[in-house]
């Protein structure tokens, strides 16, 4: 079964203010994948997604994501979201990547709301937790932070879903590296270090 890498990230609705409307949920309404098979970008999918609980973008949503509220009226609706993942992770063995656990959280809420089956299978990597654990950081890093930390910079624009997802490609592959560096070597013996035949023809001499 043929292995591939599925780097998502997702763009949620959000209500104004603290105050939630009456039974608010988020929804995904951007979704960005990076999809990778033999560590090349097969292909990458951008999509707005049209949200049905909350049809009506607050202010704040739209001001800190920088989306209009035409972008989402045209996009997919979110049973299409739902079918092109089936159809991407289906016969494959896949690992899906993610900067943090709420793109997947909420992707599962989604489909509980929708009385749609959850599409993904297969590993799930919160790349956020890795990069923590790895440099053992106290605190969960962002993601931009993150990889302006490898000195590098992000891809495009923060808070757009490819971008996000292309960034997230990013690190990983950094983190990967890194972690082939830091695979420890066979420990020396005394062996390695002294050459006992030279010590014993010494001794016999």
């Amino acid at each position: 079964m043929e292995e591939q890498l599925l780097f998502i990230d997702f763009e949620f609705s959000m209500p104004d203010g603290k105050q939630y409307e009456r039974g608010f949920y988020p929804e995904i309404i951007e979704a960005g994948i990076v999809v990778v098979r033999k560590q090349q970008i097969y292909k990458t999918i951008s999509s707005y997604v049209t949200p049905v609980a909350f049809p009506k973008l607050t202010n704040r949503c739209k001001r800190f994501l920088g989306i209009t509220q035409e972008e989402v009226d045209n996009g997919i609706a979110f049973s299409e979201l739902n079918e092109l993942f089936t159809e991407l992770s289906a016969n494959k063995k896949n690992k899906v990547v993610t900067w943090g656990n709420m793109d997947m959280k909420v992707l599962r809420d989604n489909c509980s709301k929708s009385n749609m089956s959850f599409p993904l299978n297969g590993d799930f990597i919160d790349l956020s937790m890795e990069y923590k654990r790895f440099f053992g950081n106290r605190n969960q890093t962002g993601l931009w932070k993150a990889v302006q930390e490898y000195g590098k910079d992000g891809v495009g624009k923060h808070h757009r879903a490819l971008d996000d997802a292309m960034t997230t490609y990013h690190i990983y592959k950094l983190v990967e590296k890194d972690k082939q560096y830091m695979k420890k070597a066979e420990p020396t013996t005394i062996g390695d270090v002294v050459d006992f035949s030279k010590l014993f023809n010494n001794q016999l001499a």
